[in-house]
């Protein structure tokens, strides 16, 4: 099977490309054999075909093709009868389109159907009868039926064979389309006598590989004396026909004469079969009319070529052809098939957005069969064509969703024939929402009213915002814009709800402290990106009476005494004071109103109700009394009505003196009393409260150093490490082969001195024959709780003379005392025993300054270079508290160490832990704590 592919890109349009994918297979395929590998074809992979959605769009030929998605190639469905489904038509095809999806591609394919040599030629009849006079002419010709092969070029009829050709021979001649005419000439006159009945074998035979052929028997009856043959009047007629005429319709008269005379001059008309399909489509009279006897279709075949056959009685005949030609009429409309569309686009698509694709055909030919295809108005689409009779419904200005959620949009395609016939077809479009709007408040600004002194968490209003978006891009959120009032966030003052835009009070607000403030509010929609928009609100705050009036003159004050002097010569009308207040209240919650609540003598004053002057009403009289108190009273006008009183002292006389005289026994305000006594409690409680805390301080502080002094006083006494005379006296330059590291510490006691205590780190010494050293035997014997026994040690270095020991004890020469003989002689002052520390301090300084870095040191590891002959001996410094005992192996150094001790005035130098040095002297205070702790 061969097939052959043909791929031409030369047409597009915008989200469309379109490509031309020819095929051509045999007919008479398997089912289920391949036609072509589309996704190959194409260029891209099945997985790709899989996910644009390709699918195939057959139309009226669904029956024969179909689409392996998994596979992405083409496959028979059914077998294709090449001439069941075209007939003589070439080229046969099939026409196809692939449609893929996002974004829309339309690939036409032809599927070209190749003939095989699956027919032999056939004949309308088995057998042909002819009478044919004995006296025929040499040259006769008589018309045979032609063979019928529906197979085309090669595989169709090619030749005729004539058996026996004794009197008879063939001629063939060529027709204009295509096919041959078929005739037999007599070549031998006819004998009755001799043969009366002469049978013969036409064979049709094509070129197909196989060859096929088939047969007629042809038998002659020789007749008697016809010599003359029909003649017609024209070889060929021509005519034409409407495609719409209806059965019996006259196409054209054929006319042949034949010269005999009598009933071998009557002719006869027959049409000749050369198509099968035509037997039926026309008749012929007696008379040569060609009548119309079927349906015919311009669009099926626009040329019918019939031949006519006259013969006469005799036997005698003579052919001619007759073309029909058919005049198309526009009996068809535009036929739409709908390829490809899309259910719904986004609002923010381009123009010429891409969003139907169709085919649009009309069988019928020239004005008739153009087309001409309009959209409705009122919609921002338009359809254009595209190339292989595809059109595309394009955008062809901005969609808005908000405006139009969806379109029905209606394309009417027209033919131009007269009258002209249309289709249409109706889509429905919808538009999806993109989040292009923001949301939009219902008013430009707000302002609410909120009474002062209101209750936290109270609604005072609702901003309001719509969005022309859909879903969730229309879905508003509110929210609180960043600012602040008089330095105060905003915050703290109100809050939105998110979801509803209520505003709540935060707080009670003060009319007296804030009368208004303004914010922003943003609403903002749940698009993607978000859209937003503010307003801004203003919050009046209105005023309650909230606040009574306050007198600002007089003044009322708690120790001094103030009056105001009326003479006795005052009038009528006399203005003796005006009371002055105020009210921070606003509106008619601030108008004030005087009125005299009290008066040793209503009929002398009066005040205004406005104004608040006092007057006299009437002449001042002798006797009047000197002393006149008034009390006033000033509301204000509030709902309830607050208020506030004030007394005004009025002193009737002349002279000062005497006034004096009579207001000398006025008491002090209570109120001033009792204010006065609240502050001198609340002073004596707060001097309380803060020495009471002194002391809980002081206490806590002298228990903690008591705690911790007793903690060091029962702490075990530190052991200075010295090493063996068996690593410097016998060794030599062995390499120590251990390192000590050393903690200082250092304790504090009000009862006591600084005492530095060195502690090693590792308490395990090096063992050196399997015996333990001097050194782990002394800390033994000074760990023990009892010292008046002390063990023996193992070797006579630990002997020490009478001179050896520090201090007025050890000053004179003696016998060597050997430690754990006995208890020491005398006890050690505290002078000798801070000089025995000083001057073990002051060789262990002698000693590091002498080594370098890395080398030797109580804080730094020993080199591996360091050899015991650098190290100095320490025993001679080693002081033992309680004792007046020195360590020491070397006599000749006893004298320079109790001179150095002496001599040192200032503290040893800091070892590399760098502890804190020990005072020099101690106080008489301490002394006496050392010598009782020493006492016990």
């Amino acid at each position: 099977m061969g097939r052959q592919v043909l791929l031409c890109l030369s047409f597009a349009f915008v989200g469309c490309a379109l490509g031309q994918i020819s095929y051509s297979i045999p007919e008479e395929m398997a089912k289920g054999s391949l036609v072509g590998n589309i996704a190959h074809d194409l260029g891209l992979d099945v997985k790709r075909l899989q996910l644009r959605k390709a699918r195939i769009h057959t139309g009226e030929s669904e029956e024969y093709i179909q689409f392996n998605k998994e596979r992405g190639v083409l496959l028979i469905k059914e077998k294709i009868d090449r001439e069941a489904l075209c007939g003589q038509t070439t080229p046969c095809a099939l026409r196809y389109e692939i449609v893929l999806e996002n974004p829309i591609e339309v690939f036409p394919i032809t599927v070209e159907i190749t003939d095989i040599n699956d027919n032999p030629p056939s004949f309308d009849k088995e057998e042909r009868r002819f009478e044919i006079s004995e006296i025929a002419a040499v040259g006769s010709k008589f018309m045979l039926e032609i063979a019928i092969d529906p197979d085309i070029g090669r595989n169709g009829l090619q030749s005729y064979t004539l058996k026996p050709t004794d009197n008879f021979v063939l001629k063939l001649h060529d027709q204009t389309d295509g096919g041959k005419k078929v005739e037999m000439i007599l070549q031998k006159p006819l004998d009755r006598e001799k043969e009366e009945i002469i049978s013969l074998l036409l064979t049709a035979v094509d070129g197909g590989e196989p060859q096929r052929s088939g047969t007629m028997l042809i038998h002659i009856t020789v007749l008697d004396a016809n010599d003359n043959a029909p003649v017609f009047s024209q070889s060929i007629y021509k005519a034409s026909i409407k495609e719409n005429a209806v059965n019996g319709t006259l196409i054209t008269q054929v006319s042949a004469s034949d010269a005999d005379k009598g009933s071998n001059g009557e002719v006869t008309y027959v049409i000749g079969n050369r198509r099968r399909s035509y037997s039926n489509l026309f008749q012929i009279t007696k008379e040569g009319n060609i009548l119309l006897n079927g349906p015919i279709d311009y669009e099926k075949l626009k040329i019918y070529e019939i031949d006519v056959e006259a013969t006469d009685r005799g036997g005698l005949s003579d052919s001619s052809k007759v073309i029909i030609e058919l005049n198309d009429i526009n009996d068809n409309s535009p036929t739409i098939r709908m390829i490809s569309k899309s259910d719904s686009i986004s609002e923010n698509s381009p123009s010429e957005t891409v969003v139907a694709v169709m085919n649009v055909h009309d069988p019928d030919s020239e004005e008739n069969g153009k087309i001409h295809c309009v959209i409705n108005k009122n919609v921002p689409f338009s359809v254009s064509y595209s190339a292989n009779n595809l059109y595309n419904i394009i955008t062809d200005s901005e969609l808005d969703r908000e405006r139009d959620s969806n379109y029905s949009i209606t394309v009417t395609c027209s033919d131009e024939g007269v009258p002209s016939l249309s289709s249409s077809v109706t889509l429905t479009l919808h538009i999806s929402d993109v989040n292009d709007n923001a949301p939009v408040f219902d008013r430009s600004s707000y302002e609410a009213y909120i009474v002062e002194n209101n209750s936290p968490g109270l609604s005072i209003f609702t901003v309001k915002a719509t969005d022309a978006d859909w879903n969730q891009n229309a879905r508003v959120s509110y929210i609180l814009e960043d600012s602040s009032v008089n330095g105060v966030p905003v915050s703290s003052y109100v809050s939105v709800s998110a979801d509803s835009g209520v505003i709540h009070a935060v707080r009670s607000f003060d009319y007296e402290q804030i009368k208004d403030f303004r914010f922003c509010v943003k609403a903002q929609d749940g698009g993607s990106p978000p859209l937003s928009s503010n307003v801004t609100v203003k919050i009046l705050v209105q005023d309650q009476n909230d606040n009574a009036p306050q007198v600002l003159y007089p003044v009322q004050t708690g120790g001094s005494l103030v009056a105001e002097m009326v003479p006795r010569s005052a009038d009528v009308g006399y203005l003796v004071t005006k009371v002055v207040a105020v009210d921070v209240d606003s509106g008619q919650n601030a108008w004030l109103s005087y009125k005299l609540q009290k008066a040793a003598d209503r009929a002398l004053f009066e005040v205004g109700l406005q104004n608040g002057e006092i007057r006299t009403i009437r002449q001042v009289t002798d006797k009047d009394a000197v002393k006149q108190r008034l009390t006033v009273i000033v509301e204000d006008n509030g709902q309830p009505s607050r208020s506030a009183t004030v007394i005004v002292n009025v002193a009737v006389a002349d002279s000062f003196p005497e006034v004096l005289s009579e207001f000398t026994d006025f008491t002090h305000d209570k109120e001033y009393n009792d204010n006065l006594t609240f502050y001198l409690v609340l002073a004596l409680a707060v001097v309380s409260f803060l020495f009471i805390t002194c002391v809980v301080v002081i206490i806590s502080v002298k228990i903690y150093r008591w705690r911790q002094s007793r903690i060091l006083y029962h702490s075990n006494l530190p052991v200075i490490p010295y090493y063996p005379p068996r690593y410097s006296d016998t060794l030599g330059t062995a390499t120590l082969p251990h390192v000590y590291n050393y903690d200082t510490c250092r304790t504090t006691d009000s009862r006591k001195s600084d005492i530095k205590y060195m502690q090693p780190m590792s308490q395990s010494l090096l063992d050196v024959g399997g015996a333990e050293t001097d050194a782990q035997q002394l800390e033994k014997q000074f760990a023990g709780s009892n010292m008046s026994t002390l063990q023996k040690p193992p070797q006579n270095d630990w002997r020490f003379t009478q001179g050896q020991r520090p201090g007025p004890s050890g000053a004179t020469g003696g016998p060597e005392v050997a430690m754990g003989t006995g208890p020491w002689p005398q006890p050690p002052t505290e002078a000798e025993q801070l000089q025995a520390l000083m001057a073990a301090a002051n060789a262990v300084n002698e000693a590091t300054a002498t080594l370098g870095p890395g080398t030797m040191g109580l804080s730094t590891r020993y080199s591996p270079q360091f050899t015991l002959q650098h190290v100095p001996d320490y025993r001679q410094n080693v002081y033992i508290p309680g004792s007046t005992a020195t360590l020491t192996s070397n006599p000749q150094q006893q004298q320079a160490t109790a001179q150095q001790a002496t001599q040192q005035a200032l503290p040893p130098p800091q070892v590399s832990a760098q502890p804190e040095p020990p005072k020099a002297a101690q106080t008489p205070a301490s002394k006496k704590k050392s010598t009782k702790k020493e006492k016990k």
